[in-house]
């Protein structure tokens, strides 16, 4: 009998697999794709020698994640680059608002909201570990920093609410908050934008807005190689429909949606706890655009091309029209768009001379529709001359994202709407959302606490419960026994 079975290897399966194979369990993961790595995929999507990142592609979290920090990422072959600029967003007439690493500098940048963003993100930068530590953790432990915790949540109180529009008033400070709320997928008021705003905008001054040299696959990659290392294993094309399906364990951990923990173990689960999986609510799709180019985006403002994410959507009003639009289940005429060019730090993405260009815009849940046409006008509109770059494009519909993976849901990447209810009870209203009604059955997907991201907590937070329930070990958030 094996300790534990991991079903799914997306990077909360590998991180909840890699904390019990530390601590000494027999451990096997199971995964239904030919490849690991979830949304944490690379592959040649447009021509050949053009590496696109099939999900996550910029990796701020990856950074910030106690778990990660514990993980010889370089020494496995994952190499995070750090782009000159974090993020930018562009604005009409040729103008853009620059994020970089360095704090003071992009105050510099934001003309009279300089002094206000020194004042929001200073303490969050300063105190950056403690504010990661409440962001990535379990919602259910006191954060260790509760200085870092208060300013962390009067920050995000501010930007969800009416006092949004009160201490920035230039257009680029407003910009750039608006984009990196756009992550969220959600409506733009509300605490879950606004606290991903907040986390996002930070950690750009405190860690970076890293970009894995070779793609996302090699973070992947990585942690597959330490569980090989520590004696697990790794079964690919092994798709997963029931429990009784799994070999003999004494705990099952399953990093797949609460419609697919419905799907694998509906018939044992309680009709309230399925009642609950079946409320759980998803936001909006993806719909990915990958560009293969023969050149470097040829953009109208001067710092954006040094930029390894693109925030593209104009002023916030209307970025907050585009994302209102998707809310109500209507396609933006004009839509938000999500740029990564990694090609700025990492030339072999694509043959010498040529360019990489990752893009998504959210659209309705499950849209079958292709907006590489409307993509394409919003990178023009502040790129003009993009068009003639182009080599080829591959566009994906949220349909088709989640027929690739299912865990997206109707192309959700964000595993569920990101409302105040979802951030605390995640998927269900249980003291301990990890462990399910079956005996020995936890889920350690995004759909629990802390959510999206490459930052395998999820999976940490899981794997530790599973260490102290069934085999009486302690671990830490790093995974290392205490």
């Amino acid at each position: 009998m094996l300790d534990a079975v991991v079903v799914g290897s997306g990077p909360n399966g590998l991180a909840a697999a890699l904390v019990l194979a530390r601590a000494g369990l027999d451990v096997e993961v199971l995964e239904a794709a030919p490849t690991a790595g979830g949304s944490a995929r690379t592959a040649e999507l447009t021509l050949p020698g053009f590496l696109h990142d099939r999900g996550s592609a910029v990796h701020p979290m990856a950074l910030a994640s106690p778990f990660l920090a514990s993980v010889d990422l370089a020494g496995l072959g994952a190499e995070l680059l750090q782009p000159e600029v974090a993020y930018a967003h562009p604005l009409d007439g040729g103008r853009a608002a620059l994020a970089v690493r360095d704090l003071e500098s992009t105050a510099e940048g934001l003309g009279t909201d300089g002094a206000a963003w020194l004042r929001v993100f200073r303490p969050l930068v300063e105190r950056w570990r403690g504010v990661v530590a409440l962001a990535l953790g379990d919602m259910r432990s006191t954060p260790p920093d509760l200085a870092a915790a208060w300013r962390f949540g009067l920050a995000v109180l501010e930007q969800a609410g009416p006092a949004r529009g009160v201490r920035f008033r230039g257009e680029a400070a407003r910009g750039l908050l608006a984009g990196v709320a756009a992550h969220a997928a959600a409506r733009p008021r509300g605490v879950g934008p606004a606290g991903v705003a907040v986390l996002l905008a930070a950690l750009a001054h405190a860690v970076g807005w890293p970009v894995p040299r070779g793609g996302s696959q090699t973070i992947s990659d990585a942690l597959v190689g330490e569980l090989l290392q520590r004696g697990g294993r790794l079964l690919v094309d092994t798709r997963v429909e029931r429990l009784e399906e799994l070999p003999a364990a004494r705990a099952v951990l399953l990093d797949v949606s609460p419609r697919g923990l419905l799907s694998i173990a509906g018939p044992r689960l309680p009709w309230s706890y399925a009642a609950w999986l079946r409320r759980y609510r998803y936001r909006a799709g993806a719909a990915p655009v990958h560009f293969a180019l023969s050149g470097p985006v040829p953009w109208s403002a001067a710092g954006v091309g040094a930029a390894g994410t693109v925030h593209l959507g104009g002023p916030r009003e209307q970025v907050d029209a585009a994302e209102g639009e998707v809310a109500v289940g209507r396609h933006a005429d004009r839509p938000f768009v999500l740029v990564s060019q990694p090609s700025v730090v990492d030339p072999g993405r694509a043959p010498s001379g040529s360019h990489v260009l990752w893009t998504y815009a959210h659209v309705p849940l499950g849209s079958p529709v292709d907006v590489s046409a409307r993509v394409q006008a919003q990178v023009e509109r502040f790129a003009p001359g993009f068009g003639d770059l182009v080599l080829a494009r591959t566009s994906i519909s949220a349909a088709q994202l989640e027929r690739e993976n299912a865990n997206l849901v109707g192309g959700d990447v964000t595993a569920g709407a990101a409302t105040p209810w979802q951030l605390l009870f995640r998927p269900v209203p249980r003291w301990d959302p990890y462990r399910t009604p079956v005996e020995g059955v936890y889920l350690c997907s995004a759909a629990t606490s802390p959510g999206p991201g490459v930052h395998g907590m999820s999976g940490v937070h899981a794997a530790r419960r599973v260490l102290r329930q069934r085999f009486g070990i302690r671990v830490g958030l790093d995974g290392g026994r205490r």
